[in-house]
């Protein structure tokens, strides 16, 4: 299973787009405080829609409280980063660590493990992506790296 992280999330509606995406694709959610918005807000449950009971949500007082519960590689994704996501070989259990939308992640907390911080390639003049759109693309990816265990693979057309 791999795991989300978000770290100090604002927008109620990329972290409710996360979750859904979480759920699809077997992917635990983990949120560290402190959040822009409330649990409760009606707009991160409306993004999230009917997803909730699929997928599994933790939360953290913090950096350090998320650390000490949860050993493992963190795989962190910024906008500063010097290689490409698609540069990382993802393993089962990675944590793929995202910072606030305004902000990212912290510079120390990315130069404390150069070898583990990646980007999604894109123009010079923009900024970043929609943070939902990041996590999907790079989660897509890593599942993809793992043969997209636990998920299904084909569809079926309606007869007629």
């Amino acid at each position: 299973m791999l795991n989300i992280v978000l770290v100090e999330p604002e927008i109620p509606q990329n972290t409710g787009n996360i979750a859904r995406t979480c759920a699809a694709t077997g992917c635990r959610l983990h949120l560290v405080e402190p959040l822009g918005f409330e649990i409760s807000d009606r707009t991160l449950k409306r993004a999230g829609l009917d997803y909730w009971h699929l997928v599994e949500v933790m939360r953290y007082s913090n950096w350090g409280d998320f650390t000490a519960k949860n050993p493992g590689r963190y795989m962190y994704l910024s906008t500063k980063a010097g290689q490409t996501y698609t540069d990382a070989s993802f393993r089962d259990g990675d944590y793929l660590v995202f910072g606030k939308e305004t902000k990212g992640l912290p510079e120390d907390l990315l130069k404390s493990d150069l070898e583990h911080c990646f980007r999604i390639p894109m123009i010079e003049d923009a900024r970043s992506l929609n943070l939902s759109n990041a996590v999907a693309v790079v989660a897509y990816e890593a599942l993809r790296q793992l043969g997209f265990p636990g998920l299904k693979g084909f569809g079926k057309l309606k007869e007629g």
